[in-house]
């Protein structure tokens, strides 16, 4: 049997419960094998997982969304990879930080915002925008929402549309990925996240603060998809069916995603992604705060 370990895993994270429950996709060349096992729901209710179930995708909301978005403004000539984030943020104090900077999380973005997560939208919005860089631009990797936030607001202020709009109209529709949306409409068809005690059951309503905040203004997080939608964008990753799929990534970007995009090139990250090796192939990565995972090799056409 493939993939007798992996399995393995997943069953004994279920059984041991590290988490309620698992489900899972796994392409290996021509080989495709999924499933589910455990639950959905522990409390209040004892609820089986269920095939192709929407997941609440958090951050991976920045590599299935925000960074395709980005990179197909940069093959259009839009903006350039280089450019200072200030020429389209002019609110933004800190002009060093560039467009490779936020997409590699090489900002060194500093500050705190007190009482972040009880601010209105506009709040929000001054309150990410007066942060500053710190002195470890480019030389270190800090993983930081507030990168994917100014994407999303350049984004934005480039084509009139937000974030979220041009998701879905760039990314989810030529990608046929009509499960993949940011607002469920049947939420009994949503794996929940957490019980919170001012509002009960999270399910269907996206877990991440500022984006309940931001609402369509935050490229962070906020999009929820299940296993098949999901496959369909990491065939897509992968290289499969280019002629229809060229124009969300030209072949130029494809490559580019699995290669080390960081300023001094710490080896390390990627466009969005996470960046690793196994026997010198590229293998990129991504993680969500609710439990979600991607993980694409190319070379071995394998996820």
């Amino acid at each position: 049997m493939k993939f007798k370990k992996t399995f393995a895993k997943i069953r004994d994270g279920v059984d041991k419960q590290v988490v309620p429950g698992s489900s899972y996709t796994i392409i290996d060349g021509n080989d495709h094998f999924e499933g589910q096992l455990g639950w959905q729901e522990l409390l209040p209710n004892r609820l089986s997982l269920m095939p192709n179930e929407l997941y609440d995708l958090a951050s991976l909301t920045k590599v299935v969304g925000t960074t395709n978005v980005i990179l197909q403004l940069i093959s259009d000539g839009q903006i350039a990879i280089e450019d200072s984030i200030s020429d389209y943020l002019p609110e933004w104090q800190s002009p060093e930080v560039t467009i490779r900077n936020l997409l590699t999380h090489t900002s060194d973005i500093v500050g705190y915002i007190p009482h972040r997560n009880e601010l209105s939208k506009d709040q929000l919005i001054q309150a990410e925008l007066g942060l500053t860089a710190g002195d470890k631009r480019s030389t270190v990797v800090r993983y930081q929402d507030t990168n994917y936030l100014f994407l999303g607001w350049i984004a934005s202020r480039i084509t009139g549309k937000s974030i979220h709009q041009l998701i879905r109209e760039r990314i989810l529709t030529p990608l046929k990925m009509f499960n993949t949306t940011f607002a469920p409409k049947n939420v009994e068809q949503v794996v929940p996240t957490q019980i919170v005690p001012e509002f009960g059951l999270l399910r269907g309503r996206v877990h991440d603060p500022k984006t309940q905040i931001l609402g369509e203004d935050s490229g962070a997080a906020g999009l929820f998809s299940n296993q098949a939608d999901l496959e369909k964008f990491v065939r897509f990753l992968l290289g499969e069916h280019r002629d229809s799929t060229r124009e969300v990534l030209d072949d130029d970007m494809l490559a580019a995603i699995y290669q080390d995009q960081t300023p001094n090139h710490l080896g390390i990250r990627s466009f969005g992604w996470i960046l690793t090796y196994d026997e010198n192939h590229p293998i990129i990565l991504h993680t969500g705060y609710t439990g979600t995972l991607l993980i694409i090799d190319q070379a071995h056409h394998r996820a």
